[in-house]
Parts: C-alpha cells; structure tokens; sequence
C-alpha cells in the first residue's frame, strides 16, 4: 500500500502533517508532501487513514497494491 497526494488539490491546510507526521512532511509553501515512496505499513495504516479523512479536500489517497 501506498498514500498519494493529489497536488491538484491540496489547498495547503496541512492537516495530513499533523495527523500522521511519519507519512508526511510540508513544503516550504505549507502544502504537505509524502515522506519518502509513501509505502504505508501495518502499523501506519491508522495514521494514513486518518490523513485520508482529515484532509478538507479529499487530496489524499490509499493505493493498494
């Protein structure tokens, strides 16, 4: 598994930083980016998935696979 942000979408609010800091880091712009290849693990699941739904615009994802 893997999380992906779409750039497209992510207004900068950052929440994803706050929600799951292992999976995520911010720009110098704010916006939030991946850490690293956005491998998810079992024991980052929950903190992806929280990122998922804190994010107001719906610019977060979980790729399977």
């Amino acid at each position: 598994m893997r999380i992906v942000i779409d750039t497209e979408r992510c207004t900068g609010h950052a929440r994803c930083v706050v929600v799951a800091p292992s999976l995520f880091t911010d720009d110098e712009r704010g916006y939030g980016c991946v850490i690293g290849d956005g491998t998810v693990t079992d024991e980052t699941l929950q903190e992806a998935r929280g990122a998922v739904n804190a994010c107001p615009e719906r610019a977060i994802s979980i790729i399977e696979g």
